[in-house]
């Protein structure tokens, strides 16, 4: 089977559930002088798209540089928009989450690990999580996996999830694929989104061709919906390449794209603005479609940065520029990604223009 990719982890469940049986579990050690680690704020989910079709608006479009909108100075004096009232919250607050959000490993540690050893999924599950990136103790991978397992065995989602990916990772025998397989879709088919992403790639894995890619598209569907950029990435690809599929679904092609693009995968922004360029699954925009490839080379997309190369000697959404030009193919080429035809193109420029290519190319290399 071709090995899948998995993302990081999802969200941890933090509704404790009721104590049953005692599980001690192995010792936990925290490393010589651990303090609580700085908070680490995970990334933002991408921004939704409202506009449902493929019309593009200006408001599509990345802007390089800084924002131009309000600054401080000019609000100043400005009456603030009131703010939307506070939802009262009846639930049961997470003291363990709490901290485990703020970066305070080692108290979430604290206030978890009674509460797994009472049998609670939900703090197996952060127990397995701080284990097993190390924060705040010695990493420990088998003890993260007994607590996930247990977690898994609890029923908790995330702890389903990250136990069968741990079996994929750690063990090649068929009983644990088979086992880690079942696993990936129960907690896919509770809600758990990268589940639903990984279990997806497992039916196209097993089936490789049409018949994947249908028994995965409701998976990626669901799992797109709920913010998974490389399931919306799937999403789009799947729905301009499969046919008879249903008229509104194949319109959201470029939709699914742009979300994924907007959330920063690479690969995304590079078909966009291939898209934007060729008039694909919509119409044509040169000028937002030089801008998405550009976002791709900043980000070192080898494939992005040759095709730059190629929208700047066509002044495609740009002006023409020959050493710009030579300069993204010097940054490809050095990537490993040579094109002949921008072999020939470089090769074809005097050697003054050949020098500022080279030079230009160090120089954002070395962020200068």
């Amino acid at each position: 089977m071709v090995p899948v990719a998995f993302l990081a982890t999802a969200a941890l469940v933090a509704a404790p559930a009721s104590a049953q049986t005692v599980k001690k579990g192995p010792a936990v050690t925290a490393d010589d002088g651990a303090a609580d680690a700085k908070d680490q704020t995970p990334a933002a989910e991408p921004a939704s798209v409202e506009d449902k079709s493929a019309t593009k608006t200006d408001k599509d479009k990345p802007v390089d540089g800084p924002s131009s909108g309000l600054s401080v100075l000019d609000r100043m004096g400005a009456d603030l928009p009131a703010l939307p009232a506070e939802k009262p919250f009846a639930g049961k607050v997470d003291e363990a989450y709490g901290a485990f959000q703020r970066g305070r490993y080692l108290t979430a540690m604290e206030l978890a690990l009674p509460r797994a050893q009472l049998g609670d999924p939900a703090a197996q599950t952060l127990v397995a999580e701080i284990l097993d990136r190390g924060l705040g103790v010695k990493r420990n991978r088998d003890q993260a996996m007994f607590w996930y397992e247990q977690a898994a065995g609890g029923g908790d989602p995330t702890g389903m999830f990250k136990y069968a990916v741990l079996l994929m990772e750690r063990s090649s025998s068929k009983e644990d694929r088979k086992k880690a397989d079942e696993l990936m879709k129960k907690a896919a088919d509770l809600g758990n989104a990268s589940a639903q992403f990984n279990y997806g790639q497992v039916l196209v894995a097993d089936s490789p061709g049409e018949k994947g890619l249908r028994d995965a598209l409701p998976y990626y569907e669901k799992s797109a919906e709920q913010g998974i950029a490389d399931a919306q990435y799937a999403l789009s690809q799947i729905y301009i390449n499969l046919t008879d599929l249903p008229e509104e679904k194949t319109r959201r092609a470029r939709e699914w794209l742009l979300r994924a693009a907007r959330a920063g995968f690479d690969t995304a922004q590079l078909d966009l603005g291939m898209w934007l360029v060729n008039g694909t699954a919509g119409d044509r925009d040169y000028e937002a479609g030089f801008k998405w490839m550009k976002r791709a080379a900043d980000g070192g997309n080898p494939v992005a940065q040759s095709k730059l190369a190629q929208l700047y000697i066509h002044a495609l959404g740009t002006r023409p520029d020959p050493v710009e030009a030579a300069k993204w193919f010097v940054l490809a080429r050095r990537a490993g990604l040579n094109d002949p035809s921008l072999e020939d193109f470089y090769l074809g420029l005097n050697d003054e223009q050949q020098k500022a290519a080279v030079t230009a190319a160090n120089k954002y290399r070395s962020g200068s």
